[in-house]
């Protein structure tokens, strides 16, 4: 999927906070070296060989972990931020604020000491460790609570995707007119299921369309049943959203359903954001329910198979 660039309310405050006007920006070497390593987000090889440069001009190495950090968060690549935490825990008592780029305080840089842990915990299922880190950033930064919030969405939604199975006996009626078929008929001989909330009432579905597209096509020549899901049945948004996909009819775009009701598979899987992807295997488990550019998607999807590589990567991560 496409790059949005998006980047936790915490920490677009910080960076806001460290910004310059333009008649301030890049004054000194050393002041353009930091304006570049806070913006680069084309590629982390391009982020890394900004930092070289940051660090021939005299840009603490503060400065520099801040900018690695920031890069992993405006992708949102947990398993990137992890990485980052034993660098960040040595960093954390040598904390000064002349070397910061975008923290006002220490306690604002100590707070994303206890959320690097937070989420290094999330990613283990240590809900008692997360919930611990968690709650010290609140209280370190109480102000960026947004910031924090969907770490804590996202434990309370893999703990209660858990105990989700995906009745494949469900039959959708498709968006288009012909034979009904059930879930399990469209993931038979298959390695899994992508389920794709989408509608086309919400922006960000039909902005995001075009990339779905092509990873529709991509999974389903690996051997992922592809389901896009609509909600209710409406002859407005039904009319829309054949509309919305007409001009694609000729690509694989996999089969357009409409959730039903009663039994509907969005109120099942919590879905509350649109666009959302839903990876289920063959056996009705949730392997990944979420955002399309969380990193944990293309991971998930390279456990099932190693040949899936998220499209414009070489091997798979962020292009």
């Amino acid at each position: 999927m496409r790059h949005l660039a998006i980047i936790l309310p915490l920490f677009a405050t910080l960076a806001a906070a460290g910004a310059q006007t333009p008649a301030q920006a890049a004054s000194t070497p050393r002041e353009a070296a930091i304006e570049k390593i806070l913006s680069e987000r084309e590629s982390i090889a391009k982020l890394e060989s900004a930092i070289v440069e940051a660090r021939k001009a005299g840009v603490a190495d503060q400065a520099l972990l801040e900018a690695r950090f920031l890069y992993h968060v405006d992708r949102r690549d947990d398993a990137a931020i992890t990485a980052m935490l034993p660098e960040i825990l040595k960093q954390r008592d040598a904390f000064k604020i002349e070397d910061t780029a975008i923290f006002s305080t220490e306690d604002d840089w100590l707070a994303v000491v206890e959320y690097v842990q937070a989420v290094a915990a999330l990613g283990r299922g240590e809900m008692a460790i997360f919930k611990r880190h968690i709650t010290e950033a609140f209280w370190l930064s109480p102000g960026q609570a947004a910031a924090f919030a969907p770490h804590i969405e996202r434990a309370r939604l893999e703990d209660a995707m858990r105990s989700v199975s995906i009745d494949f006996a469900i039959k959708p009626a498709p968006l288009a007119p012909g034979e009904t078929a059930a879930l399990g008929t469209l993931i038979e001989g298959r390695k899994a299921m992508l389920l794709h909330f989408c509608s086309p009432w919400s922006r960000e579905c039909v902005a995001a369309l075009p990339d779905f597209i092509t990873t529709a096509g991509l999974l389903s020549a690996n051997g992922i049943a592809v389901v896009s899901v609509l909600p209710a049945d409406t002859p407005a948004l039904l009319a829309d959203a054949r509309a919305m996909i007409h001009p694609h009819s000729a690509k694989p775009t996999g089969a357009w359903v409409i959730d039903p009701a009663p039994g509907s598979l969005a109120r099942q899987l919590r879905v509350r954001n649109l666009p959302t992807m839903v990876i289920v295997s063959t056996e009705g488990k949730v392997l990944f329910n979420g955002d399309p550019i969380d990193a944990r998607f293309w991971e998930t999807l390279r456990r099932i198979d190693a040949r899936i590589m998220r499209p414009g990567s070489g091997d798979g991560g962020s292009p």
